[in-house]
């Protein structure tokens, strides 16, 4: 674990003085370190920001630690750049996939149960956040992740919305900033033949969704064959992140919760990156 935490600052470290970014001389916590915490609580303590902020406060590690409230503030503060990091890894990831294959899908963040919709203060019982999982059958209430993977299942893009969002609304919100001649894999949920056209047309980027009964443009066998080998990846990709994930996320505000989430996003990402 040392080896790893070390390994997390160097990241957050170099990233930041890539992008000649300067932190106020009276911090006696340095931006990497903040972001370093973060990052470990999400890999090693399931998001929990006080466990964390605990084993690093030791004098090898972080010994001006900041306090929990003030350590809260400044990740929030710090939001863009731990997505930068993100951004800057995924452009790695992409380097690296050389066979130009990726995959899509979207996966339910509940923030309770339906029973308790009516008492939760993060989205006031809003109705767009009510969403329902085709997989498993049920509904839930919270946000959706909507992620692109590597054919390694490294994810390089990804955004957050209401549970109710269609995940074929998610096509024009993917910015697809892929190589031309790249394969996106996605299931039935993301049909959308004018979509399809238009990547190719202008992107050179194939969307291959897999097709329902009734589709008006089937595919061969042994593409659909290929599809559902191609789709094992980001359900992997979503089991990793769900081994992130608490029983239960804990967050004041609707913002933090939505922080936490992208963190845990960020974490599979960095801990693929600590691994190779």
């Amino acid at each position: 674990m040392n080896n790893e935490i070390v390994a997390i600052y160097c990241l957050c470290d170099d990233i930041i003085k890539v992008m000649n970014h300067r932190s106020d001389e009276q911090q006696q916590m340095s931006d990497a370190e903040v972001m370093t915490t973060a990052i470990v609580a999400a890999i090693y303590f399931s998001g929990n920001f006080e466990k964390a902020r605990k084993q690093l406060s030791e004098p090898h590690y972080i010994p001006k630690m900041l306090s929990k409230s003030r350590l809260n503030r400044r990740l929030h503060r710090i939001e863009p750049m731990l997505l930068t990091v993100f951004e800057i890894l995924g452009q790695a990831w992409k380097k690296l996939n050389s066979d130009n294959v990726y995959s899509i899908d979207s996966f339910p963040i509940s923030i309770c149960d339906n029973i308790r919709i009516s008492r939760s203060k993060l989205y006031d019982g809003e109705e767009a956040y009510r969403g329902y999982q085709s997989s498993k059958k049920r509904y839930f209430y919270g946000i959706k992740i909507h992620l692109m993977v590597t054919e390694a299942g490294a994810p390089v893009e990804f955004f957050l919305s209401p549970g109710s969002f269609a995940d074929v609304k998610g096509l024009k919100v993917f910015p697809f900033a892929l190589p031309e001649g790249s394969v996106v894999y996605a299931d039935k949920a993301y049909t959308d033949y004018e979509v399809e056209d238009l990547l190719l047309e202008a992107e050179k980027i194939q969307l291959s969704a897999m097709r329902k009964r009734n589709s008006l443009r089937p595919v061969p066998a042994y593409v659909q064959f290929v599809q559902h080998y191609k789709r094992k990846i980001i359900e992997t990709t979503g089991s990793l992140i769900s081994q992130f994930l608490p029983k239960s996320i804990h967050a004041v505000t609707s913002k933090g919760f939505e922080l936490k989430i992208m963190l845990f996003v960020l974490a599979l990402s960095v801990n693929l990156w600590v691994a190779t």
